[in-house]
């Protein structure tokens, strides 16, 4: 199963350690589902764990940063985007994890952002909280 996970999902799970985020990303060091990722997507996080009262609290370096980065383009599935969606009005910035899914045949979006889950869903991609994916992940 093909998964795209937001960019918040990812911070989430990396700051705390703990709760639904990090379940979902020690899910995927299991194998339990393939995470896509895309450039605007990577970029995106890479921003976000630059943001310095961020990396004051988790004390993260640049080359940690770096690091988790380069595992992301290791291990997840990386897909550049043909098809520039606007569906999500509110934060156009969520379209970029909608294209993701679509370029990369993914099932499903998780996102802590409730401007994605809103949606439901888009064509066949599912969007869930990170409390619904676990859910999903467990009845599946």
């Amino acid at each position: 199963m093909r998964v795209v996970l937001d960019a918040n999902v990812f911070v989430s799970g990396l700051i705390s350690g703990q709760g639904a985020p990090a379940e979902i990303l020690e899910r995927w060091r299991d194998e339990a589902f393939d995470v896509v990722v895309s450039p605007a997507i990577l970029s995106e996080l890479e921003r976000v764990l630059h943001y310095p009262r961020l990396q004051q609290r988790c004390n993260l370096s640049d080359g940690d940063i770096r690091r988790f980065i380069q595992v992301l383009r290791k291990f997840a599935i990386e897909v550049v985007p043909t098809e520039e969606l606007d569906v999500v009005k509110a934060d156009a910035a969520d379209n970029r994890y909608l294209e993701c899914a679509v370029a990369g045949g993914a099932t499903l979006i998780v996102s802590g952002d409730h401007h994605l889950p809103d949606l439901g869903q888009y064509g066949a991609i599912q969007i869930l909280s990170p409390a619904g994916f676990l859910a999903f992940l467990k009845v599946g």
